[in-house]
């Protein structure tokens, strides 16, 4: 799904029927698809966005062309009988984010007419598993091209049925232990997404980093201590990094350091943000990573 967004950073959540102030605030295109496109484009990667329709409206045209100014490729299509959504998210202090969407069936319904045809030829293909069953189509037609998917699972994991319908069409899963990402058993989260079918298994944990499994290996890698300003965003930043250093050769170690060095850098700022390659490396280097296997 494609759709604009503003974030704004509070200290910390009214109480209900009052108000905050808001000290910081970004706009940029969401979901977590759209914004892997637009990290990925400032990474060097070429890539195509797969979306929702948007509306032929002022806030459609100014998203597309947001998308354009990124270097996000992409067939996209603005539509009368359709009206842009929004999204609205809220980073507080002890980085937490509360989000507010709009996901109608008729918009979720457009994905079903995308146009697939910048899967031939592919690298890897990256969906989203609240998407479904819009993505599943494009699952298998990667499936079917040898192209390598990449879904982003959260904590879809707890249902049985979504999860044995999803990992085997997978090559990486990303998930979280639970909703909130508090807590749970991460290395147990790791091994049932490799035993459903995938071959990588990402555990994102914020802030105590990530527990990675790939061949029988189990890592964990600790996350930085930074200056938390604003957690929206970090977990699209996190596949973002992963897919470019592995496209680029990187061992898996060395991706999962990469990646994480990104999400944590892109917390201590408002929005989705491109960090220098430099500066995630530099970050990368001074990760610590456990064997757990």
């Amino acid at each position: 799904m494609i759709t604009p967004a503003r974030v704004l950073v509070v200290d910390e959540l009214p109480p209900w029927n009052t108000g905050a102030i808001w000290t910081e605030g970004a706009e940029f295109v969401s979901d977590d698809a759209a914004i892997v496109a637009g990290l990925l484009a400032g990474l060097g990667v070429e890539v195509d966005l797969i979306g929702s329709a948007l509306g032929d409206d002022d806030a459609g045209r100014k998203t597309v062309d947001m998308l354009r100014a990124m270097g996000v490729g992409g067939n996209f299509e603005l539509r009368q009988d359709i009206e842009t959504p929004f999204e609205i998210n809220i980073s507080d202090s002890g980085g937490g984010r509360t989000y507010y969407w709009k996901r109608s069936p008729e918009l979720l319904a457009t994905l079903g007419d995308a146009n697939l045809s910048s899967l031939r030829g592919a690298s890897m293909l990256y969906v989203d598993w609240y998407d479904t069953p819009h993505i599943e189509r494009a699952m298998r037609q990667a499936w079917q091209l040898d192209v390598p998917v990449f879904i982003n699972m959260e904590h879809c994991h707890q249902d049985a049925e979504m999860l044995m319908s999803l990992a085997p069409y997978a090559d990486v899963c990303q998930a979280v232990t639970d909703a909130s990402q508090l807590g749970g058993d991460a290395e147990r989260v790791a091994r049932l997404l490799t035993e459903s079918g995938a071959s990588t298994a990402l555990v994102t944990m914020a802030s105590k980093g990530v527990v990675g499994m790939e061949a029988g290996a189990v890592i964990h890698i600790e996350a930085p201590t930074l200056d938390v300003v604003d957690t929206c965003g970090a977990g699209a930043t996190f596949s973002a990094a992963f897919i470019s250093s592995r496209l680029n050769g990187s061992d898996f170690e060395r991706s999962v350091k990469f990646a994480v060095a990104a999400a944590s850098l892109k917390c201590s700022v408002v929005g989705p943000k491109v960090f220098p390659v430099e500066e995630v490396n530099r970050l990368a280097d001074s990760l610590t990573a456990t064997n757990l296997s």
